[in-house]
């Protein structure tokens, strides 16, 4: 298939287009780039790509596709709280607006990246597709609204899927350190410490990186019957842990460090375990690879290899909020979150 994939230059998109690429896909990007100076790794391959904003896409842009996979977006809940309005104008109106525009080009599938953070305060109990979403942050608010608004394009012609990652981790080109297994296995490398800023006791789903893409690979080359207008949480059933047992597997995983609490610890709202029996039932040849011990020792290996330290990732060379805000301090950010200068 020729695939559009949006956020192509961010986390799980500098992962999932070589993967692509190797299934045989023809595959263009569109990304603004505003993570370019946040590179982890080597590993970022050249496609050819739309250097826009997911606001200004026009409908000439998405003309021969046949599949968008939309990634794009602003990535975690401290960006979504730095402008609320933002978060609803990127994540929620443009996405339902560029479906709407691959839907009037002729794009065929239209695979969503979803969160099983809009389960948000589940609670304990395993919870599949069918339960109720009860997103606690602007972040997982604008997940839903799209899935509500982009379903109802859903037709003979037009075939949106959504894709419901649990809170992903692992080694990426364009690697993240505010998702959680990524985060407490930088503070102990970093600092001896497995540094936890909640109290522990609320449970998270995790997934691989490398997962994530394979689920988006396995719907795009499913029969449309199998994922027309579907949801599909992405990740395994094992891999509910709560936040203090993935602090007890990096303690292992990483030589010399001991779990700690900040002083502000306390319980998180945010709290679910997730079902994933259905994408493993439909995709038989989803094939996860990875657990959380094998991820945090990758990830160990790769913080070593760099030299990671306390201030790469707490600061604006890769902590995500930090570099937008240093952006839209020195001036190269409009309030808006656009770039003020082409050259930029």
């Amino acid at each position: 298939m020729r695939v559009l994939v949006t956020g192509h230059l961010g986390y799980i998109g500098t992962v999932m287009v070589p993967m692509l690429l190797t299934e045989g896909h023809d595959v263009v990007g569109l990304d603004s780039n505003l993570y370019g100076r946040c590179t982890f790794c080597d590993g970022i391959t050249d496609v050819p790509f739309i250097n826009k904003d997911i606001r200004a896409i026009e409908a000439r842009d998405l003309e021969g596709f046949d599949a968008v996979v939309h990634l794009a977006g602003l990535s975690n809940d401290p960006l979504g709280d730095l402008n609320p309005d933002l978060t609803f104008e990127i994540n929620y109106k443009a996405s339902v607006r560029l479906a709407q525009l691959s839907k009037k080009t002729g794009v065929r599938r239209f695979v969503f990246s979803s969160s099983c953070s809009n389960y948000g305060a589940a609670g304990e109990n395993l919870i599949d597709e069918s339960g109720e979403l009860k997103p606690v942050t602007p972040y997982g608010e604008s997940k839903v609204l799209v899935e509500e608004d982009v379903s109802k394009l859903a037709d003979s012609d037009f075939s949106p899927t959504f894709l419901r990652s649990a809170t992903v981790y692992g080694v990426s080109p364009r690697l993240r350190f505010d998702l959680v297994l990524n985060n407490l296995t930088a503070w102990a490398f970093t600092t001896g410490e497995v540094h936890l800023k909640s109290d522990g006791t609320p449970w998270r789903p995790i997934v691989h990186v490398e997962d994530v893409a394979r689920a988006f690979i396995a719907v795009l080359g499913a029969p449309l019957e199998k994922v027309h207008n579907g949801v599909f949480n992405v990740g395994i059933t094992e891999e509910n842990y709560r936040i203090r047992q993935l602090a007890e597997i990096v303690e292992q995983a990483v030589p010399n460090c001991k779990i700690g609490f900040a002083e502000s610890a306390g319980p998180d709202r945010r709290c679910y375990r997730v079902d994933f029996s259905k994408i493993a039932k439909t995709f038989p040849e989803f094939k996860p690879q990875w657990n959380a011990r094998r991820g945090a020792e990758q990830l160990y290996q790769a913080y070593k290899k760099i030299g990671l330290a306390l201030e790469d990732f707490e600061g604006p060379r890769f902590k995500r909020i930090a570099h937008i805000k240093a952006l839209l301090s020195c001036g190269e950010l409009n309030s808006s979150l656009c770039w003020k200068s082409e050259n930029a």
